[in-house]
């Protein structure tokens, strides 16, 4: 008795599997070689070291998101809380608010560089585990919390500074927004850095996987014998650490910290994670995606602003593109499950 055996179906290129992986990166390339066809001038040295400063700001917002958002939870406070920070950082930096509007570094009457950076990712990291508190003890929505801390923060910053700015930093303070080492400018390096060491401990350590499992399903974690509520809170904490930094880093490069700074904040960086593929629904995504995500944010409003597309019409493209990123997103998970 002799069976036959049907040839094995060849298989395709997985364009599915390629999209769910490589589509944001794919995005980024087609970004850059529309704009440079507009104006060559747009992929000029000058031009991308440019784009690389912009995004180290919202981007250090961004790793720190990617961790509150892989737990299905988010923070609107972002830009507020940034703004704070700064306004902190800049009056430890000249010693109070009396010379508040002065452009002098303050003839070395503050507590200098490093007690000002202290203070923001201080401040940032308190501000956010209050917030991760308030999420876990009295169960209140992340949206509703952060909602709140949006409105608080900022009119903690206003009370600060009495609503202006504060201004004129030293040498030292300002060289970690506006220095380079080589070609390669400071705020850049920061960045890589801190992204760097977020992709080693979401990947690499039993923290990193604690993280994905409270975002893939809560209460199998806990059952599981993870802390869940001390995870939760952790991650508003580095998300606050990540504003006091960032707000840091863009008092330096603006030699002035003010009360409206960050302001529609919350809009850039939760694009740049969503739209680098981590799921607003928690446990997927990656430090690497968001970095792809901040990277096509910062070269669609470049390359907007290169062909004199104005502001508000940018604001209307990057709000459509943060939809599709959720649909997409939304499709993915129903062809996975199908």
């Amino acid at each position: 008795m002799t069976t036959t055996t049907e040839p094995a179906e060849k298989k395709g290129p997985n364009t599915f599997g390629i999209l769910k992986r490589f589509g944001p990166l794919l995005f980024l390339l087609a970004l850059v070689v529309v704009f440079t066809a507009l104006k060559p001038s747009f992929i000029d040295p000058i031009n991308v070291f440019n784009i690389l400063r912009q995004i180290s700001i919202t981007g250090l917002i961004a790793l720190g998101m990617t961790f509150v958002i892989l737990t299905a939870g988010i923070d609107l406070s972002v830009g507020s809380l940034l703004a704070f920070c700064g306004m902190v950082a800049a009056v430890v930096a000249k010693g109070g608010t009396a010379n508040s509007m002065s452009l002098s570094a303050g003839g070395g009457q503050g507590f200098g560089w490093f007690a000002a950076l202290l203070a923001a990712v201080i401040v940032g990291s308190v501000a956010g585990g209050v917030q991760g508190l308030a999420i876990t003890r009295l169960k209140v929505p992340p949206f509703v919390v952060t909602l709140g801390g949006l409105t608080i923060f900022r009119g903690l910053t206003l009370t600060l500074s009495n609503g202006g700015p504060i201004s004129g930093f030293d040498a030292s303070m300002r060289w970690f927004g506006t220095g380079l080492v080589g070609p390669v400018p400071v705020p850049v390096i920061i960045f890589a850095v801190a992204a760097l060491l977020c992709h080693l401990v979401l990947r690499y350590t039993r923290y990193g996987r604690a993280v994905y499992a409270v975002g893939g399903n809560a209460e199998a974690a806990r059952l599981s014998g993870l802390r869940v509520d001390r995870i939760l809170i952790s991650v508003y904490i580095i998300v606050g650490f990540f504003a006091g930094l960032a707000a840091f880093v863009l008092s330096a490069r603006l030699n002035s910290s003010e009360a409206v700074a960050g302001i529609g904040y919350e809009l850039t960086v939760i694009s740049a994670v969503v739209i680098g593929g981590t799921s607003l629904f928690g446990g997927i995504g990656s430090v690497g995606g968001t970095v792809v995500g901040a990277a096509l944010i910062g070269v669609l409003q470049n390359g907007l602003q290169f062909n004199n597309v104005s502001s508000y019409t940018q604001s209307i493209v990057i709000g459509l593109i943060l939809i599709v990123a959720v649909a997409f997103d939304r499709w993915l998970k129903s062809r996975s499950r199908s």
